[in-house]
């Protein structure tokens, strides 16, 4: 009996044992996901937070003068400048594409021929759409905003941001051309300066010389100017390491064709993704007009206006992480590790939800002040204090949703992103927003509470997505999508680094990894990282 015992008691120990260098196992997978994870975030997190900065510190200068000067600058921000932004963005979409492929196929030269016919279209595209910041205040009254505010974010504000359209147009081809180049760090460093800049200048204008939205406007045009001159600069001094060989009449040669191809590239091969980006800012803008539409708007619009800008820049790390896991879910389904794919999504969620309810807990125990930060207005601070609550679920949920969306453009799921985003945003949200809003009072609480619709549904629908498709077929699916855009050669068993890291931020790029004796030159399905280590063969699997 006690012979019998003791096998029982050593395979007890075998099993701790082995539980035990599972868990060790594990935890230091965890690590090196993680690490790789971060190494594609960071710059792309650093990035984002130095330009959206830009317009949020400009927004909180105005709520240092008045109520409705921050009404101002946060309609104009929100509506018309976010117009132009989104227009320009999805015009400047193809060259992602043509970047990628000319610098993986080696023809550096195209790249700064592809660079100056892109600003040749969307200078045009920029003067075409430029009388809406010329008649932004009869186009806001029609939109129900009042006359007061419409005045003021038109004719104060708005008609002095024309400039801003203009460097939308020249930056962001610039950055697509240094994107695909894996130079993203310029970016960061570039913006990073801009951003000491801005902050000073817009204290001195705005405040100190008392020059209040035309001063916001100077500070802000140039801004943005000085980002395009200080990423031109170094590509015209370092010519790009042969990708930029001075202007060409290139540029001019076939440009019909090239609006075709950029329209036919946004429309079959980012049209459902980006509609899904599209639906979410088109929501906030409509969000913003409906609060103007309350009773005593100036303070629903700010009050909605601050919290916007706070869950904006918790937005900026989730769009990093985004970027990231498309990266990750696209590398390992194309090298068919679809079991790696899926490991990287559990340590990007479980990154996500920990940064998200940090983030939750500094805004519950800061709400009685952070709203100063943006407004001298005790009423607007009171406003915004009710809205903390919302606010910080709101954080919550935006930590994880940006995280569920990569993972959909690096499976190929975009297409049910945009229908969930569609009836959560447009069939349910809103009209339930304008029900409650108006015809039951509850006021500008509610126009911020259905933002929760988006995040909820868009979370439950891909995670169960994740959880239930077979991540086999996704091999498939990634496979058949790197045939389609023009792989040189199927994916090999392995891949090693070759280069130093870098982030692009969209949906398309290059990835130029060698495998075995030859090279791949591949073009993934959604945002991908050039010269990042792809899967490292290990054996045992996760």
């Amino acid at each position: 009996m006690a012979a019998d015992s003791v096998p029982l008691l050593n395979n007890g120990d075998d099993n701790d044992s082995n539980q035990s260098e599972t868990l060790v196992y594990w935890v230091k997978e965890f690590g090196y996901e993680s690490k790789r994870l971060w190494h594609l975030a960071a710059p792309a997190i650093f990035t984002a937070i130095c330009q959206y900065s830009l317009g949020a510190l400009t927004q909180t200068f105005s709520g240092q003068l008045t109520e409705l000067d921050l009404a101002a600058v946060s309609v104009e921000n929100s509506v018309i400048a976010g117009l132009a932004f989104g227009v320009m963005l999805g015009m400047g979409s193809a060259l992602e594409t043509l970047c990628g492929q000319a610098y993986g196929a080696g023809r550096l030269r195209m790249l700064g021929v592809y660079m100056q016919r892109s600003w040749v279209i969307l200078l045009i595209t920029s003067c075409l759409i430029s009388p809406i910041y010329i008649w932004s205040p009869p186009i806001l009254k029609l939109f129900g905003e009042t006359t007061e505010i419409s005045d003021a974010a038109g004719c104060k504000f708005a008609i002095w941001m024309m400039p801003q359209l203009f460097a939308y147009a020249m930056n962001f081809p610039i950055q697509k051309f240094l994107q695909a180049q894996s130079k993203v760090m310029v970016m960061a460093w570039v913006s990073a300066l801009v951003l000491v800049l801005h902050a000073f200048f817009s204290w001195l204008l705005m405040l100190k010389l008392d020059w209040g939205l035309i001063g916001a406007a100077v500070t802000l045009n140039v801004s943005w100017w000085l980002i395009v001159i200080g990423q031109l600069l170094y590509i015209f001094i370092t010519k790009s390491d042969g990708a930029w060989s001075g202007f060409s009449w290139l540029a001019f040669v076939d440009l019909f064709g090239f609006v075709k191809l950029s329209l036919a590239s946004a429309i079959m091969l980012w049209h459902l993704w980006k509609m899904c980006c599209s639906l979410e800012f088109w929501y906030l803008m409509v969000l913003i007009v409906m609060t103007g539409l309350l009773p005593n708007p100036l303070i629903a619009v700010d009050a909605i206006s601050i919290c916007m800008n706070i869950n904006g820049w918790d937005a900026m790390i989730a769009i990093g992480f985004n970027a990231a896991i498309s990266v990750r879910v696209s590398n390992e389904l194309g090298a068919g590790n679809a079991r790696l794919a899926k490991f990287s999504v559990l340590v990007v969620s479980m990154t996500s939800v920990i940064i998200g309810i940090v983030c939750m807990i500094v805004v519950f125990a800061t709400r009685g002040y952070f709203p100063y930060l943006f407004t001298s207005s005790n009423a607007v601070a009171e406003e915004t204090t009710k809205l903390a609550l919302l606010l910080g679920f709101t954080v919550l949920l935006n930590s994880l949703q940006p995280v569920l969306s990569g993972v959909a453009v690096g499976a190929g799921w975009q297409s049910l992103v945009a229908y969930i985003n569609i009836g959560c945003y447009y069939i349910f949200g809103l009209p339930a927003g304008i029900l409650l809003g108006f015809t039951f009072g509850f006021g500008v609480m509610v126009n911020f509470l259905y933002q929760f619709q988006p995040l909820n549904g868009k979370r439950n629908s891909d995670t169960h997505s994740t959880s239930t498709q077979e991540w086999n077929q996704l091999e498939m699916l990634s496979f058949k999508i790197n045939i389609f855009v023009g792989c040189y050669e199927p994916l090999g068993p392995k891949f090693t680094r070759i280069g130093p890291h870098s982030w692009v931020a969209m949906n398309f790029s290059k990835i130029d990894e060698q495998s075995g004796p030859g090279r791949n030159v591949v073009a993934l399905n959604s945002a991908v990282f050039h010269g990042f280590m792809g899967h490292r063969k290990r054996s045992g699997g996760i």
